[in-house]
């Protein structure tokens, strides 16, 4: 499956923005999916994932709250809502697809077999 993600930008602190995931290839309905972002100088870090269906998903601490996924099967597309941003979120964000209907909420980069190449979000102050 090949991803591709779209809909960063330049947004004030509080402001909001809705970052998109195209897949083509195969349908999305077989992968869990998941965001991930790495700001300059700093490890890639988990930001959630959710499951084949949509039923289920799970956040970093650091998110909560303020984020939302969801999927859209039928258009073979994963969402971002982001909320209430900060500074701190500034980062380059990458959704990432692992194959499979577990329901075991996997968190870390080398569990997800498929990246997109990742849109940037500046959070301004």
């Amino acid at each position: 499956v090949q991803l591709q993600a779209s809909g960063g930008g330049l947004v004030q602190a509080g402001g909001s923005l809705r970052l998109a995931c195209a897949a083509s290839g195969r349908t999305l309905s077989s992968y869990r999916m998941g965001w991930f972002r790495q700001a300059p100088g700093k490890e890639r870090e988990f930001v959630g994932t959710i499951n084949w269906s949509g039923s289920s998903t799970y956040y970093a601490d650091s998110v909560k709250g303020r984020f939302t996924i969801s999927r859209d099967n039928a258009k073979n597309t994963l969402y971002l809502q982001m909320n209430s941003l900060k500074p701190e979120d500034t980062a380059v964000y990458y959704c990432a697809a692992r194959l499979g209907y577990s329901s075991t909420a996997y968190s870390a980069g080398h569990e997800y077999d498929y990246w997109g190449q990742g849109t940037q979000v500046t959070v301004s102050s």
